[in-house]
C-alpha cells in the first residue's frame, strides 16, 4: 500500500476544544492528530459536496445523506438496483431528484469508499448475519395450496 503524501499544519485551539479533541480520539483509539486530520476532511467535503453529513456508525464513519437515515452507499445501493437511473431512484425513496445526485456526485468523487461500501454489504449473507445477531431468525413465506 502507497504510503498517503501528508503536510503539517499548526493550529491554536480553545483549551476547551483541545480537550474535546482529545477526549474523542481516546473513544475511537485514534490520535488527537488523525482525528484533527479526520475531522478537516469531513469539514471539506462538508463544504465541497451539498446535503453530504458524517456520522458514527456501528461500522465506523460514513458519509449520510443530511435528513436521513440512509448512508451514501445505501442511496447508491438503490441508484445501482434501478441501472444507474437517479430518477428512478428517488421516486422510490420519495425523494426529490436532487437529494439522490448528491450521492451520485459523492460516490464519484470518492468511489474507493463507497465501493469497499457496497462490497462489503454484499459479502453479507444470513450466515454471517447470525454470527453478529446470535438470535437471528430466517423468515419465509409458505405457498399454500389452492383448492
Amino acid at each position: 500500500m502507497k504510503a498517503k503524501r501528508s503536510m503539517v499544519v499548526s493550529m491554536r485551539l480553545p483549551v476547551e476544544s483541545g480537550t474535546r479533541l482529545k477526549r474523542l480520539a481516546r473513544r475511537h483509539g485514534w490520535t488527537a492528530s488523525d482525528l484533527s486530520a479526520r475531522l478537516v476532511e469531513e469539514g471539506l467535503r462538508r463544504s465541497e459536496f451539498a446535503l453530504i453529513d458524517f456520522r458514527d456508525s456501528p461500522v465506523g464513519r460514513q458519509s449520510y445523506i443530511q435528513g436521513s437515515s440512509l448512508a451514501v452507499w445505501e442511496v447508491m445501493m438503490i441508484v445501482r438496483a434501478y441501472k444507474g437511473d437517479a430518477k428512478k431512484a428517488a421516486d422510490h425513496l420519495e425523494w426529490p431528484e436532487f437529494r439522490v445526485k448528491a450521492a451520485v456526485h459523492y460516490a464519484e468523487a470518492f468511489p474507493k469508499e463507497i465501493n469497499e461500501a457496497l462490497a462489503e454489504n454484499d459479502a453479507m449473507d444470513f450466515d454471517a448475519l447470525k454470527k453478529l445477531i446470535p438470535d437471528l431468525q430466517e423468515f419465509r413465506v409458505s405457498k399454500r395450496a389452492r383448492n
